[in-house]
């Protein structure tokens, strides 16, 4: 199901399996993780190219890029001179490929005209995507779903004038904005954007292990598959499914004693980023993500219980402690 190895406006990325930006989950703790675990292209959480611009702290932390390979910055906005200069400042960080949000469908983002709402003006999308391709000299891209509603769906379109001002490649959330991410995604509906251009064409959406992934690919013509929430808990997931893609076998998750190593590391790494007591805070998402995908024998209640109390222990100690009791069965 593979096509040729990608590459993304000189970028060689080495994959066709990404992981997609989600906010308040990929961090630079996580895309760490993710990495060390085989991923090659982990997007950073969605970045407001104003408040980066501005040079404020948490919004720079989002950016952050220290001790990755391969970095994509994504970028979100509703004005070109924020997302010019965004991009140039993800630039001068250190990104290799500047991204921009044009599919995320939250009510914050969109009611302030930005994300997917973008799609619904078409002329002022183009200029922002202009103004973060003559701002930089990284390649750019851009994220996108298949329109607002099912009575405007016009990636195919925006995908076009994004080829024409210079944009590398495409990703389409095989959804429209008005189903948030209910609703099965339509992968049929991304082919229509792979054949209006000549760009590399990635697939996101409802893809959670090797026959998604392949079905995703089968259906949609595109050239890669991102894996969103399906990565949560799971930073592996990339490496497993390109590894089962490429080998016509079934995917195969790491054991227990590898799973163990990985939350230990990604949670030594958020402490070390964030500091002890906020560090821990944050990294319960995380911990509870991993206990949830952990093929662990507690029943589903034993297993509720267990992530409630780990997630209200107070000290990396007693969370490294107890995670490690639980993973080895003691």
């Amino acid at each position: 199901m593979l096509h040729a190895p990608l590459t993304i406006g000189g970028v060689s990325i080495g994959m066709h399996t990404l992981i997609a930006p989600m906010s308040g989950v990929s961090d630079l703790p996580f895309r760490l993780a993710a990495a060390r675990a085989g991923a090659r292209y982990v997007v950073t959480e969605m970045v407001a190219a104003d408040a980066l611009a501005s040079g404020r702290p948490d919004v720079v932390r989002r950016a952050a890029v220290k001790g990755l390979g391969l970095t994509v910055v994504q970028l979100v906005g509703r004005e070109a001179r924020w997302i010019g200069l965004g991009a140039k400042m993800a630039e001068d960080a250190g990104a290799d490929i500047i991204d921009i949000n044009m599919g995320c469908p939250s009510r914050e983002v969109t009611g302030v005209l930005c994300g997917a709402a973008l799609m619904r003006n078409l002329d002022h999308a183009e200029r922002l995507i202009e103004a973060a391709v003559v701002a930089t000299t990284r390649p750019v891209t851009l994220k996108m779903r298949l329109g607002w509603d099912d009575g405007s769906r016009n990636a195919p379109e925006l995908a076009l004038r994004a080829q024409n001002c210079g944009v590398k490649a495409i990703t389409v959330h095989a959804r429209t904005r008005n189903q948030f991410y209910k609703g099965v995604c339509d992968w049929h509906a991304v082919r229509e954007v792979k054949s209006a251009t000549g760009l590399p064409v990635i697939v996101n959406g409802d893809i959670t292990d090797d026959i998604s992934a392949s079905a995703a690919l089968g259906q949609s013509g595109a050239d890669a598959v991102m894996i969103g929430r399906a990565a949560c808990g799971r930073p592996w997931i990339a490496a497993a499914v390109e590894r089962a893609l490429n080998s016509a076998t079934p995917m195969e998750e790491p054991a227990m004693n590898e799973r163990l190593a990985i939350v230990l590391g990604h949670l030594a790494d958020t402490l070390r980023f964030y500091g002890d007591g906020f560090g821990l805070r944050l990294f319960r998402k995380h911990l509870a993500a991993y206990i949830e995908q952990a093929p662990l024998p507690e029943a589903p209640d034993e297993r509720r219980a267990a992530k409630a109390r780990l997630c209200q222990l107070e000290s990396p100690q007693a969370v490294e402690t107890a995670l490690t009791a639980l993973w080895s069965g003691r």
